[in-house]
């Protein structure tokens, strides 16, 4: 037997520890303690964990040769329903042609702050969250049209107007009288601030999209345009949105139930051009349009 620790004598030798002496412990133990004894006996040093399996070729061509493509997704805005704003959607009440114009975005990020807890356990910083943080701003990239409809440029004159509506412009015209009084954001019917959407599917249009809802969205900058003499470009105007927070969820696609209609062709029932009811997330009087993608929204509360 080996010896004891140094001035130690075991019981088992007949001799009593001092009154007060803990007995050393011989057992090997694993956990997270930290005395002695704390924890499972175990014979191994280490401790269980994920072992490596083979992957076959069919798991692969499942998980991983279908991945989602940057290039597929709309964007609805959804402009407060006045005169002023709505005479540049060009597409009437459906705004179409904004979404198709619409070339770059991004999808919103989120963060979580965190405040550090250092007394808790020797040597261990935990960060422990006390709020979600969402993106300040998103910023949307489109191209600029040259159409008929309103003398074109429709695209800039859309959100020129729904910034000239929010900050409550006296008159369009250089008039040394100008001034500005800002509207209230949420004023039932004539209120600024709506909700927006990203919907981000698949070129087959099978299973279901995400869609982002911003809500209490706005435009607060149109970056400036340079134009050149130089080789002609696409035009194109970029538009930053600030809102308070987003709502992410799944959705079915529509286009599902229609699985005897060949990809590609034409359905022989058209989607009917309407309006439906859209739950306004607490901000009443405004309803998004009709659009191939979605369908009524229902549910939401702040």
């Amino acid at each position: 037997m080996a010896d004891p620790l140094p001035g130690f004598q075991l019981a088992e030798e007949g001799i009593n520890l001092a009154p007060g002496v803990p007995r050393p412990s011989t057992n090997t133990t694993s956990g997270s303690g930290t005395s002695p004894g704390n924890g499972s006996s175990s014979s191994t040093s280490g401790s269980s964990g994920p072992i490596p399996r083979p992957v076959p070729n069919f798991e692969v061509k499942q998980k991983l040769l279908r991945p989602a493509l940057t290039s597929h997704f709309q964007c609805i805005f959804n402009p407060p329903n006045v005169q002023e704003i709505r005479q540049y959607y060009i597409d009437g009440a459906q705004g179409n042609a904004i979404t198709l114009l619409c070339s770059d975005a991004s999808l919103p990020g989120s963060s979580v702050l965190t405040n550090e807890m250092n007394d808790d356990y020797t040597g261990v910083t935990e960060r422990l969250g006390y709020r979600r943080q969402y993106d300040n701003t998103m910023d949307f990239t489109f191209y600029v049209d040259h159409g008929s409809a309103n003398g074109g440029y429709n695209t800039i004159r859309l959100f020129e107007a729904w910034i000239r509506y929010a900050m409550g412009e006296t008159t369009e015209a250089p008039d040394s009288n100008y001034y500005y009084r800002v509207r209230y954001p949420d004023e039932p019917e004539i209120g600024y601030r709506t909700e927006m959407f990203i919907q981000k599917f698949e070129r087959d249009f099978l299973g279901n999209y995400l869609e982002y809802v911003f809500v209490r969205a706005y435009p607060v900058a149109v970056a400036s345009m340079p134009v050149s003499y130089n080789a002609s470009e696409l035009l194109k105007c970029t538009v930053s949105f600030t809102f308070n927070r987003y709502v992410l969820r799944s959705r079915p696609n529509r286009f599902e139930s229609n699985s005897t209609q060949p990809l590609g062709q034409p359905s022989s029932t058209p989607i009917p051009n309407q309006n439906f009811e859209v739950d306004t997330f607490g901000q009443a009087g405004f309803n998004l349009n009709q659009n191939p993608l979605t369908s009524p929204i229902r549910g939401f509360n702040l």
